[in-house]
């Protein structure tokens, strides 16, 4: 049961959904707000959501995105559930560690470094 939206593509792994982020750009606030408008009606379906937030695609992103993620996360930790994020750049992953957000989240490698250990 895949979903797709304009600039998010969701597949399931058993109970885990994983989420990858279509744009190799995120720097527009109606970006911003198309993902926000998918990823927050995914984790208020679901009790105890295993989200997996897959940046393969994702070159540049404004800091607004960390801003979602970040209310993607209190959502995602309201309901019960787990959020992991995968397969950030090594740039982006630096505007992580400054913010020390790579302190907040859970981070790995790749989606299948990220699906290790959670209930399938």
């Amino acid at each position: 049961m895949d979903q797709m939206s304009p600039n998010l593509q969701i597949d399931y792994h058993g109970n885990v959904a994983v989420a990858t982020l279509t744009d190799e750009k995120i720097l527009e606030d109606e970006q911003i707000q198309a993902l926000e408008g998918s990823f927050m009606p995914l984790i208020e379906q679901s009790e105890n959501i295993q989200l997996i937030i897959d940046f393969s695609n994702v070159k540049f992103l404004t800091s607004s995105v960390l801003g979602l993620l970040i209310r993607i996360s209190k959502k995602v930790y309201e309901k019960n559930g787990k959020l992991r994020l995968c397969a950030i750049e090594p740039k982006i992953m630096d505007v992580f560690r400054i913010t020390r957000l790579d302190k907040i989240f859970e981070i790995f490698p790749d989606q299948d470094d990220a699906l290790v250990g959670l209930k399938r």
